[in-house]
């Protein structure tokens, strides 16, 4: 797709959500100025509601006072005809919802030590945000809220960032969060956010704890059969030692993991800059410290398949999408995909498509059942069920790896799916 908006060239729909749909984009001006940037454009149906709009435009206000080389930069606020958008810039790289599954699909378990390094990296971020002022020397009080895999981005070129600052509370903000609202992804919640009280910075550095112990550990922190059960696992559950789970695991790396994880924020790190210096200090006594040019490298290895397509992807000469993930998913063609026939051959049985649990039964090449949603990328409509012809030796990876998250197979592939293709 190409079409104008505004001074921008929309190249490419990279996602949409509830709240806005996410643009690959071109600005341009006089002599053949050309810049890439991510656009984020209010969903059309949801511009005439203005506690809505406010909510938009406060998280644009509130990301563009951040200018720190660890957090994402806003370029841009405006409106062309009815709609509201943000431009952003925009980051050749992966989020890391994507990057320790790639890493995991190619045999690789996720090195500590670049774990630790990109948290180092966040936790710089946060510092700056946390303690910003505005321009009367005023604390802002921003609290990001929703630190997770997804809203920490690594660059080509070993780069750190941290993305969306749009549901962090700030005291300046006249729309704020309601008292008791919870906002965020569950499983990365801390506990004062679980309960709908007040938060402060250390709640971020909590949220922090649950991803770094995930990278580490390769095992989700809290999880549940319901949302409540994943709330009263994060209130009242026992957290148990990294080692428990990873034998191999620094003595060093588990003490910042379960100070950063005390429930009582009191007993944590009471700054993001003391939880850095921490995990700098491990670094800088291991046998290796990464740079920013060894993380660059790492990650430029594991998506070697895709830099190339995001490149043309750029140029705006248009995506074919035959590949997911590379290797083992090279037959997941999505034109091949929808003329797949219904019920034949043997599949995956599961109790259920959105658990882990039940009965796993496979051999041989398999179908794995994968759920499509209205508004996702392979489906605009009621619910539909896709199968995927799947080797028995990539079954059974994806089944380790979907257990180690504790989702389902079907879950993971989806995601996957969702990460990978460009929404037309």
């Amino acid at each position: 797709m190409q079409q104008l908006f505004g001074k921008y060239e929309l190249l490419d729909r990279l996602a949409i959500g509830g709240m806005a749909e996410i643009f690959l984009a071109r600005q341009t001006g006089l002599e053949g100025f050309e810049k890439p940037v991510v656009l984020k454009r209010i969903r059309p149906h949801l511009s005439d509601k203005k506690n809505f709009v406010k909510m938009f435009l406060n998280e644009a206000k509130l990301a563009a006072q951040l200018n720190h080389h660890n957090v994402v930069q806003i370029l841009d606020l405006g409106k062309v005809g009815d709609s509201f958008f943000i431009a952003m810039e925009y980051l050749f790289g992966r989020d890391m919802r994507r990057v320790v599954p790639k890493a995991e699909l190619q045999g690789i378990s996720f090195p500590i030590v670049y774990a630790c390094k990109i948290a180092s990296q966040v936790l710089e971020g946060l510092f700056y945000a946390h303690q910003k002022t505005d321009a009367r020397g005023q604390p802002l009080g921003i609290v990001h809220r929703d630190v997770t895999p997804e809203n920490i981005f690594v660059t080509f070129d070993g780069g750190v960032k941290i993305l969306d600052f749009g549901i962090a509370k700030a005291a300046n903000i006249v729309e704020q969060t309601r008292a008791g609202e919870i906002k965020g992804k569950l499983s990365y919640m801390s506990p004062e956010q679980c309960a709908g009280k007040p938060l402060d910075h250390r709640s971020d550095l909590f949220s922090l704890g649950v991803v770094l112990y995930e990278w580490v550990t390769g095992f989700k922190l809290f999880t549940g059969e319901s949302d409540v059960a994943v709330l009263k696992s994060i209130t009242d559950g026992k957290i148990y030692r990294p080692s428990y789970f990873k034998a191999d695991v620094p003595e060093a790396v588990e003490q910042i993991l379960m100070r950063a994880l005390e429930k009582n924020p009191d007993d944590r790190f009471q700054t993001a800059w003391e939880m850095q210096f921490e995990l700098d200090r491990f670094l800088a006594n291991n046998e290796f410290t990464p740079s920013n040019n060894h993380l660059a490298t790492f990650v430029k290895q594991l998506f070697a398949d895709e830099i190339d397509a995001e490149s043309k992807r750029l140029l705006g000469s248009g995506v074919t999408i035959s590949a997911i993930g590379g290797g083992r998913f090279s037959e997941l063609d999505v034109d091949a995909l929808a003329a797949l026939p219904q019920g034949s051959g043997p599949r995956y049985m599961s109790s259920s498509p959105y658990m882990s649990s039940g009965p796993r039964m496979f051999s041989g090449p398999s179908n794995l059942p994968i759920p499509t949603h209205a508004d996702g990328p392979m489906a605009r409509g009621e619910m539909k069920e896709l199968r995927v012809p799947i080797d028995a030796a990539s079954m059974a990876q994806l089944l380790a790896i979907a257990e180690r998250l504790s989702i389902s197979p079907e879950r993971l592939v989806e995601q996957l799916v969702q990460s990978h293709l460009s929404l037309i």
